[in-house]
C-alpha cells in the first residue's frame, strides 16, 4: 500500500524540487510556506498551519504533527446496513467516475462478494457504453437502459436485483452534469429518495469522486454536492499523473470528510484505501532527510 501512495506523489516530490533543491533536517518558516504552497495546499491553510508552529526551525516532527491534524476527519466508519451494502456513486464528468465504480467493484468482487451494477447516468450514453464495458470485462451483473430514461428507475431495479439475488453490494452510478445544477440537484435527491423507497437505509453511503489533477479548485465543487445530496466520503482519483498532491490537505480540513480511496493509476488494482499517516510520510520523504547528529 506504501508503495503505491508514495509512488503516486512523485510528480509533487518533483515538483517539489524547485523549492527544496536539497534535503535538509529542518527548513525555516519561510521555506516551509514555499514548499507548502508549491504543493497546492490552499494559502488559507498554509497560514493556520503555519500559525501554529512556534519554533525558529521546523523539523519533520513538527510539520508532521501539523500535517496529520489538517487530516482528522479522514477516518470512516461504516454505518450498519441491512444487505445489500447501497452506495450511490457522484461527482462530475471527466473526475474518472466509471473507472472508479469499475475498481470499487473488482476490488469487492476480489473480496468474495457479489456485486452489481446500475448504470444510473442516463444522460449520456457514453456513460452507460462505458460502464457496460467494465461491468463484461469483471464478469459483474449490470442493470442498464436506455439514454434519457429514468435514472432513479435504474437505482430502484438494481436495488430490486440484488435484493432478490442475494448479493452483498450495489454500487450505482449518477449524472455528472445536467444543464443546470438546480437539475442535477433535483435528480440526485430523487434517486437517494428511491434507493430508501427500494431498499431502507438506501443508500448506505454516497461517495464523492474528485479529479486530484484539479488540485484546491475541487473544494468548491466538492462543497456543491455535499450541499445537493450529502455526502460521507470522497474518493480522489489521478493523484499519480498531478504535482497538486498537497491539495489533499486542503480538501480534507475544508470539507470535514472523510477519504475513502486515493486513485493510484490505470488498472482495477489500483485503488489505494487512503493512510494519512502513509500520505503524509510520503510527502515528507521528498522534503526531509534523517538528523544525523
Amino acid at each position: 500500500m506504501f508503495g503505491f501512495i508514495k509512488k503516486s506523489l512523485s510528480k509533487t516530490a518533483e515538483a517539489l524540487k524547485s523549492v527544496v533543491p536539497k534535503k535538509k533536517v529542518s527548513f525555516t518558516k519561510d521555506e516551509i510556506e514555499d514548499i507548502l504552497l508549491e504543493a497546492d495546499v490552499e494559502y488559507a491553510l498554509v497560514e493556520i498551519i503555519l500559525r501554529e508552529i512556534y519554533q525558529e526551525k521546523v523539523t519533520r516532527d513538527i510539520l508532521r504533527s501539523k500535517l496529520l491534524s489538517t487530516l482528522a476527519y479522514t477516518s470512516y466508519e461504516e454505518p450498519k446496513f441491512t444487505s445489500p451494502f447501497v452506495e450511490l456513486i457522484v461527482g462530475v464528468n471527466g473526475a474518472g467516475k466509471t473507472t472508479t465504480i469499475s475498481k470499487l467493484a473488482a476490488r469487492y468482487k476480489s473480496e468474495g462478494k457479489k456485486v452489481i451494477l446500475g448504470a444510473g447516468d442516463t444522460f449520456r450514453a457514453a456513460a452507460i457504453e462505458q460502464l457496460t464495458l467494465w461491468a463484461k470485462k469483471l464478469d459483474i451483473p449490470i442493470i442498464a437502459s436506455k439514454q434519457g430514461h429514468d435514472s432513479s428507475a435504474v437505482a430502484y431495479d438494481t436495488i430490486d436485483s440484488a435484493k432478490s439475488r442475494g448479493f452483498d453490494n450495489v454500487i450505482i452510478d449518477t449524472a455528472g452534469r445536467l444543464h443546470t445544477q438546480t437539475n442535477l440537484a433535483n435528480e440526485l435527491k430523487k434517486i437517494a429518495k428511491i434507493c430508501d423507497k427500494a431498499h431502507s437505509g438506501a443508500p448506505h453511503r454516497t461517495v464523492l469522486v474528485i479529479d486530484g489533477t484539479q488540485g484546491n479548485s475541487a473544494i468548491a465543487q466538492a462543497k456543491a454536492f455535499n450541499e445537493m445530496v450529502g455526502i460521507d466520503g470522497i474518493i480522489i482519483t489521478k493523484l499519480d499523473g498531478t504535482a497538486k498532491g498537497g491539495s489533499i490537505f486542503s480538501i480534507a480540513y475544508a470539507l470535514e470528510l472523510p477519504i475513502l480511496y486515493v486513485g493510484t493509476g490505470e488498472q482495477p488494482e489500483n485503488l489505494t484505501p487512503f493512510d494519512k499517516y502513509e500520505f503524509v510520510d510520503g510527502l515528507l520523504d521528498a522534503i526531509f532527510i534523517e538528523d544525523e547528529s
